[in-house]
């Protein structure tokens, strides 16, 4: 089946590896905060593409809505909230604008646009995927980014409560991948890294557990390493 994907912070990373994955199969509408023009990954030709930064999480949403109306899309079967930031610090001390920044992109945004997009999922008896973190439990040098995501922990559990029946709600927590966040962040992994998670990899095994729509699942190396990236069923 064919089916109405929208993917957020798909203009690079695990969601655009995410969406190339399934636009071969699903019509796919992707938003990210870049410039189409500024995309110089490999971005697949069936994607719509919406720039929408969720830095300001309210115009976010009402670009968002405007770009689903625009494409005549009445329902969604799946939703990925996937957009998010943050930054490395040290002794837990940040500034005020970039811990507002971290809370509105991962957290404010989230919840505004869960709420917004439920009638859609609703139609279609739909999925709504939020991408968490390993680091929601804790993590040294990124505290509120910890934070943020620990509260979309939290927030995931009351959806799937309030919403069950009519909208399966899952959080997916992945594990260190190969990306430009942690350099964005300010972070140096090091020698760390050439054992990170490649994009590619990570966006199977998020279809898998997608598709399986069990929640929480941490995408860990253990996980990756058991298979995780080719073992599980397609949506």
């Amino acid at each position: 089946m064919r089916r109405k994907i929208l993917i957020t912070g798909g203009s690079s990373g695990i969601g655009l590896a995410l969406a190339n994955r399934l636009s071969a199969r699903h019509d796919v509408m992707v938003t990210g905060s870049r410039d189409c023009s500024e995309i110089t990954e490999v971005f697949s030709p069936n994607l719509i593409y919406v720039q929408a930064s969720q830095s300001d999480p309210e115009a976010a949403v009402k670009i968002i809505a405007e770009a689903l109306l625009k494409a005549g899309w009445v329902k969604l079967d799946n939703v990925v909230l996937n957009a998010g930031t943050g930054f490395a610090v040290k002794n837990a001390i940040d500034d005020v604008e970039r811990v507002r920044q971290t809370i509105d992109i991962n957290l404010t945004a989230t919840i505004l646009l869960s709420r917004t997009l439920y009638p859609w999922l609703a139609k279609a008896e739909g999925t709504l995927t939020i991408v968490g973190s390993v680091a929601h439990k804790g993590q040294t040098l990124f505290p509120v980014y910890a934070a943020s995501k620990g509260a979309l922990h939290g927030f995931v559990r009351a959806l799937r409560s309030e919403w069950r029946g009519r909208v399966a709600v899952q959080i997916l927590h992945p594990g260190p991948t190969k990306t430009d966040m942690h350099a964005k962040a300010g972070h140096d992994a090091g020698r760390l890294r050439s054992v990170f998670i490649r994009p590619s990899s990570m966006a199977a095994m998020m279809e898998y557990a997608m598709s399986s729509k069990r929640s929480p699942l941490s995408l860990s190396f253990l996980k990756y390493y058991l298979g995780g990236s080719i073992m599980g069923k397609r949506l």
